[in-house]
This record gives structure tokens, sequence and C-alpha cells, in this order.
């Protein structure tokens, strides 16, 4: 029985004076310019999903599962022909394991789309490639922003009382000034939306369009409408208290509060808003 073992032990001392210590650190290096190489590749959708394997998965908030790199690169393809894309992150974390094959890194992303954005959390796995190159198998991220109301369900009814209303800043879209609250809906999303807006009389909105129908209620005070590509106040229609306007898509038109107003919108998500004269959107003026 001697020899066999012999041979044996033999055989181990052999394959592990070929195995090459990991440096664990140069491939932390490594990982960290393939991680900055990918972020400078955002606005390229073919080169940016080039860092992903082949199997790779994205895990979205409210999504299902995209699997594989060819599905990857369609849906980005999608997002970076938004007008005012924008992608960066910064790590927080990196781990790489000890065999120098498998790593992951955690971090803060934020991205820039049409008239909002998103910021959030997100976490990376990275498996080592056979060319030695660093590729990502799981990518996961999340959103910091609340959960948005839900959305009207058909057959049950939804009652809002006035301090159930939570309001805020208008979005970077639209001038300052005014509040926004959301009672239902998504307006980020493709489905329906009501907004409720309180505005200071003076408050303009210069020449737009957006990019579905636009359905306006005012519930107080006297909010003025315009069309066309030119704000003229002599030419705009005052609608008080209980009067309506409806906005076709695609239609250029202007807004300005007589008085202290109070009007709730509808429409049919994503909120979006595009001035005929780019120097009146308030995003370029910051």
């Amino acid at each position: 029985m001697r020899a066999p073992i012999s041979l044996l032990v033999l055989t181990l001392a052999a394959i592990a004076a070929c195995t090459k210590p990991v440096d664990v650190e140069r491939e932390r290096t490594a990982l960290l310019a393939a991680d900055h190489e990918w972020m400078q590749a955002a606005r390229d959708a073919d080169k940016f999903a080039s860092f992903y394997a082949p199997d790779a998965a994205l895990y979205q908030t409210g999504m299902p599962v995209v699997k594989g790199q060819a599905a990857i690169r369609e849906g980005f393809k999608q997002l970076t022909s938004t007008p005012g894309f924008s992608l960066e992150w910064t790590q927080a974390s990196t781990h790489v394991g000890a065999a120098g094959d498998v790593a992951y890194i955690t971090g803060n992303y934020d991205i820039k789309l049409g008239d909002g954005g998103e910021k959030g959390k997100y976490v990376t796995i990275w498996r080592k490639q056979p060319d030695g190159s660093w590729k990502v198998t799981d990518d996961i991220f999340n959103s910091d922003a609340p959960a948005a109301p839900p959305a009207a369900v058909p057959g049950k009814h939804t009652l809002l009382v006035p301090p159930q209303l939570t309001w805020g800043d208008q979005p970077p879209a639209l001038p300052p000034g005014g509040k926004l609250a959301v009672l239902s809906g998504d307006p980020s999303s493709s489905a329906p939306f009501v907004l409720r807006a309180e505005l200071p009389a003076g408050y303009k909105v210069p020449p737009h369009w957006h990019p579905t129908d636009e359905h306006v209620t005012v519930l107080a005070g006297t909010f003025a409408f315009g069309m066309g590509d030119t704000l003229d106040t002599a030419a705009m229609t005052d609608i008080s208290a209980g009067g309506y306007a409806l906005m076709p898509a695609q239609m250029h038109h202007y807004a300005v509060a007589k008085t202290p107003v109070t009007i709730q919108v509808h429409g049919i998500g994503p909120f979006e808003i595009t001035y005929v004269n780019p120097a009146d959107d308030p995003r370029a003026k910051k």
C-alpha cells in the first residue's frame, strides 16, 4: 500500500506546486478599473451591455427579472434614448473572494431621465471570465424614494380627505413656486394618474407641450390658457373654478395663474413636458 500512498502524496504536492497564490488586491484594482470603465460607457448601450456576462440577470424595482446580455442591451437602448439621460454611481464597498474569481460591489446610483430621475442603491456581483476579464452576473438595484400611492383599482373606491394628501414642491421640469400632490397612480409610469397643484398668483408656464393628453380642472381661483409658441396674455382664455380644459398631445400651449389657484390634472403617464423655447426650461437654468 505504500507505493499508492506515496504516489498520491507526490501528486498532491505537484498540484500544490502548480497552484499560484491569488493576489486579491491586484484583482480588486482590476475590478474597480472595470467598474469605472463601465460607468463611462453609460451613454453607449452596446458597450455598456458588454460588461454583463452572457447569462447575466438584472433585478429592478417593481419589474420582472431581465435575463441575458441581449435582453439587457435592448432595454438599455430604450433608456439611453430618453432626452436628458445620464447615469452615475459611487462605490460604497468592494469585496473580492479569496479565490480571486468572484466579487461584489455596493454603492449608490443617480439616474436622470427626461423630466425626473431616481436615486437609489445597488449591489453588483462580478465573476472573472476565462479570458481574465471581469463581468457582471447579477445587477440588483432599487430606488430610495418611497413607493408611489396605489393606482385606483377597478371595482374599488378611493377616498382621500385633505389631511391625507402629501404635498411637495413642483418637479424640476415646472417653474418653482407651486405645490403638488399625487392623488392616485404614478406619473412616472405608463398608467393613469391624478395630480393636484396649488399655484400662486402670477405663476406662469411658458409655451410647451406634452406627449399625451392632459385634462385640467380648475378647483379654485382663475387659471388662464393660451395656444401657440409665444405667451400672449391678450390671447388667453380665463378658466374659473369649476372650469375644464383639455390639452391634446403635442399641442403647444401656455398658462398663467390670474389668482392663487388649485387645479387637478388627469392623464396617462409618464408625465413629461417639453418647452418650445429650451431657454424656458427650469432645468436649463440650474
